[in-house]
Formats: C-alpha cells, structure tokens, sequence
C-alpha cells in the first residue's frame, strides 16, 4: 500500500477500542456495532451525514451541521423523523455516555432505514430512518499541520448536479473514492478535482483554497459541498480584511500561486506542499496560511467557551 499523508491521518488513541456507538435509540460496544444488511445506508448509500468536532464540551459549529444535515435530507426527500433539538440530545448524550469531555470527532449518519428487499425505491423502505453516532478520540496528525499534504489533479471530475449533486453530504461517495484512488495512484495524499467546464472546483475529501498576490481564491462553490469550514475560512478572510474570491480559476492559474491549503472539519486547515509537481512554500515568513491557521484555531476556542 501507498504510504500518503492525509487531512484525516490522526493520532492513535487506545480509548477509542472501548467507545460505545448509538444506534436508533441504544448504545453498543464498538465490537457489537451494528446495521442490517437490508439498511439502505449499506445496500444502496441512500442517506447523510455529517462529521462533528468536540471540544471542551461542545459540539463546534453544530448550527450549521445539522441544518447541512436536515438540508441534505430534504433533497433527496427523506424524514429523518426527529426535530434539530432531538439529533442534538442524541449527539449529546452520546458524548455523555462515552465520558468523554474533548478531543473528539463524531460522525452521525442517517439511512433511509431497512429495506423488505434489495431495491433502490424508497417506497420498498419499512423501518423509520437508521440513525447512528460513532464518537472516537481523534487529534490531527501535528505532522500533516505543520508540514502539509501533496495534491495531484486526477481525472476525476465533480459533474453536473443532473447527475450527482455534490453539495449533498450523501453517504454515496463513490466520486470521492474513484478520485481518492487516482489521487493514490499517481502519488498524491488528496485529488484535486475539475467541474465539468475545466475549472478547479475541490478536493476528494476536502475545500482546495489557494494565495496568489496576497489574496485566497476558491471555487465558486457550484459543484462542491457546502462546507462548514470552508465557510469559516471565506468569514474570517473578510472579517480580517484579507482580499477573498469565490471565482473560476484553473490549473494554469494554480501552478502560478505562492500558497495553497485545503479545510475540512477534522483537520481545519492544511497546508499543501506540491501540486502536480509544482512546489509550494508551507507557513513560511508572511505566510497566509500560517495567519488563518491561527485565526481559525482562535475562533474555534471562541465557538467552544460561549
């Protein structure tokens, strides 16, 4: 196997072996977790999710998970039976019966529920919506921080909403994969992804910002996830006066930048080192990146002490 570095490359915690896992309504050691084979989640990818950090005892940014969450629901016309205060208590006492106080990412996902046969029509579904909460102790790797991550541009490209709307955090990646696997393949950590019309719209599993002139571009958002990290970085660029475009841009445009860093939720922001073999400075003297890694680490200790 490929030895890459990742956004999601995390420090090893032995108490995660002893988490206990949610599912509709219970809790289950990590070893006895588990879902029907006729869940629609696992026959068909038909659902959400969303990926939530916990820190000094608080869900961050969670307004904006859950409604992402219940948004992403509506779309593709599914009940998720419960109110946004009813997925926050769950997500709560999930925290509460694992004891755990910080250093968490949570992960809920929501199916469709059980299927009476293997078949894609939702009206074949006979169960409320699954619903599933896995807590687990996870740091991001210090190393990837510091010394950043390597993007290749793979083939795979983010299509037309038509197709596959990617502004849904839907439990069917198989984009992501097909471009995580190039990505893999041509010796890069993360894929760095093309719309249909030849622009640079995202990476695999994360938002693609990248500085040129002293100001941060990213895609236009059209065919990418709503982020919520992402949404923070583009904030706090025009809280803090730093010139920030939501704009076309391409490949050419990337290979002539000074800096570039991708976001997410686990990892918030991650300098990147080459791009297609072009190399980057990584939070260097005047460094961009280095000054929104740090305003984003104050706002989220700001978001967790209110």
């Amino acid at each position: 196997m490929v030895d890459n570095r990742g956004t999601h490359d995390y420090v090893e915690d032995i108490r995660n072996l002893e988490i206990l896992v949610y599912i509709n309504g219970k809790f289950y050691p990590r070893q006895d977790a588990s879902i029907s084979v006729f869940d629609s989640g696992y026959l068909l990818g038909d659902g959400v999710w969303e990926g939530i950090r916990f820190h000094n005892g608080k869900f961050l940014f969670l307004g904006p998970h859950l409604e992402r969450l219940f948004w992403g629901a509506s779309q593709i016309d599914m009940d998720i039976g419960k109110t946004i205060e009813e997925v926050t208590a769950i997500l709560y006492d999930t925290a509460k019966q694992n004891k755990m106080e910080t250093g968490v990412h949570v992960r809920i996902i929501v199916s469709r529920g059980i299927k009476s046969t293997p078949y894609q029509d939702p009206s074949f579904t006979i169960s409320e919506p699954s619903i599933v909460v896995i807590p687990e102790y996870k740091q991001p790797s210090p190393d990837t921080q510091k010394n950043g991550i390597k993007l290749v541009s793979v083939d795979i490209i983010r299509g037309s909403s038509k197709v596959q709307d990617h502004r849904i955090n839907s439990l069917s990646k198989f984009n992501c994969i097909q471009a995580c696997i190039d990505a893999h393949r041509k010796g890069g950590d993360e894929g760095l992804m093309l719309d249909p019309h030849g622009y640079v719209s995202t990476c695999n599993s994360t938002h693609f910002f990248m500085v040129k002139d002293n100001s941060v571009l990213t895609s236009t958002g059209d065919f990418c996830l709503h982020g919520v990290t992402r949404q923070n970085i583009i904030d706090i660029c025009k809280t803090n006066s730093i010139p920030i475009y939501e704009k076309n841009f391409s490949l050419s445009d990337v290979y002539e930048c000074e800096e570039a860093f991708v976001t997410g939720t686990f990892g918030g922001v991650v300098p990147v080192y080459e791009i297609d073999g072009h190399e980057l400075k990584v939070l260097g003297d005047n460094s961009i990146v280095a000054l929104l890694q740090t305003y984003y680490n104050e706002l989220v200790e700001l978001e967790s002490s209110n």
